[in-house]
């Protein structure tokens, strides 16, 4: 409960023990923050507008009904499929699909462990990329993509797997 105050009162006591312009650092701090927002809000306005177009254009429910039948051959329920194809672009929309599923069959149902589960496995990959190699420069992610999206499918099939192993 005080972990975080404790920490910051230690680190005012080093820096006055050190005599460090904490003020100082304090603005400089703000400002390269402040820098680093300007810089990679390009790719956040754009990564927003391109999920919100999907969304509502119908394509993940599109994708979804394409990737069905393999998807349930390799054990992933159709059910799970939509928050398994937004999770790696949105996670405040993949929270919403959660919240939809466990409101739908259950938070006790397999669907809803495997939802569950499936959520805390898989990252916000495309949100990741944008931020992080927006915050440095970098615009090519050679290998990062495919490597990132193949951990999420990873996460997505061991996800459900485990839950049916362990339910």
């Amino acid at each position: 409960m005080f972990v975080l105050p404790g920490v910051i009162a230690l680190v005012l006591v080093a820096g006055l023990f050190r005599k460090v312009p904490l003020f100082e650092c304090f603005q400089e701090g703000v400002r390269e923050g402040v820098r680093s927002l300007f810089s990679i809000a390009p790719s956040l306005v754009g990564l927003v507008v391109a999920v919100t177009m999907l969304q509502a254009s119908g394509f993940f429910d599109l994708l979804s009904g394409w990737l069905s039948p393999v998807c349930s051959a390799v054990g992933i329920p159709p059910e799970v499929l939509p928050l398994g194809l937004m999770r790696p672009v949105t996670g405040s929309g993949s929270y919403a699909m959660l919240h939809s599923l466990l409101e739908t069959y259950g938070a006790d149902s397999f669907i809803g462990k495997a939802a569950s589960v499936m959520a805390g496995s898989t990252e916000t990959t495309f949100y990741a990329i944008t931020v992080y190699y927006g915050a440095v420069g970098l615009k090519n992610t050679r290998h990062t993509l495919p490597a990132a999206l193949l951990a999420d499918f990873t996460g997505m099939l061991l996800a459900c797997w485990t839950v049916r192993l362990f339910s």
